[in-house]
């Protein structure tokens, strides 16, 4: 395993009448982020607030490609981003511990903060297809170009790691400066990851490592 420095590239906020940013997503133009009552919309380049669903929102985020997806206490919502409209809802796996979220291979990744696990989930019933145990408390979790990241948050430290996906054996870590935590995770599928930053309102963007 590789051990290197996060290079945070950018802060955003904190943000007006918003004291805690827990899930995070990516729709392929403006970041999303759940702050207990409301899901946020924001342009990751002029830094800008967009605009707010109202909407139950404390843990884990994703997007579909069409539709978001927000964990409200013990329960997944399915939500139409264009109406803030919940479409669906299905049970979470953690039944109200769970933590990060992301979409790939059709599934949603949900991750359990104090269980140190990760679980494949179908979106459409909420049955758990599979479970990839880590090490270390999981606050948010991404998919990006095959590989499977998630964050931790333990005691002062917080780092984001590339696991494998079969194993849960850890491949890399980026390890955080001191004081900046991370409570939700999602990548814009190039260079960057978008990282929320608990109580101190804010987000940041991490620098992805290059491949090759």
């Amino acid at each position: 395993m590789t051990r290197t420095a996060a290079k945070i590239i950018r802060e955003y906020g904190p943000f007006e009448g918003i004291n805690e940013v827990a899930g995070v997503t990516f729709d392929g133009r403006n970041v999303w982020f759940a702050s207990g009552d409301k899901l946020n919309a924001l342009d990751p380049e002029s830094g800008r607030p967009l605009r707010a669903l109202d909407v139950p929102a404390h843990a884990g985020t994703a997007f579909d490609g069409t539709h978001l997806y927000q964990i409200a206490e013990k329960r997944i919502q399915k939500i139409d981003p264009a109406t803030g409209r919940v479409l669906s809802t299905i049970p979470s796996p953690g039944d109200g511990k769970d933590s990060g979220m992301a979409w790939a291979e059709g599934t949603l990744w949900v991750g359990q903060y104090h269980d140190r696990k990760i679980h494949q989930v179908d979106p459409a019933t909420g049955k758990v297809l599979r479970t990839i145990e880590s090490n270390r408390y999981v606050t948010g979790v991404s998919w990006v170009d095959g590989e499977l990241w998630h964050a931790t948050w333990e005691g002062d430290e917080s780092e984001l790691r590339r696991i494998d996906p079969k194993t849960g054996k850890v491949e890399e870590a980026l390890v955080m400066p001191e004081g900046s935590f991370i409570s939700g995770l999602e990548s814009d599928g190039k260079d960057r990851f978008f990282c929320g930053g608990a109580r101190s309102g804010k987000l940041r963007a991490v620098k992805r490592p290059k491949r090759g």
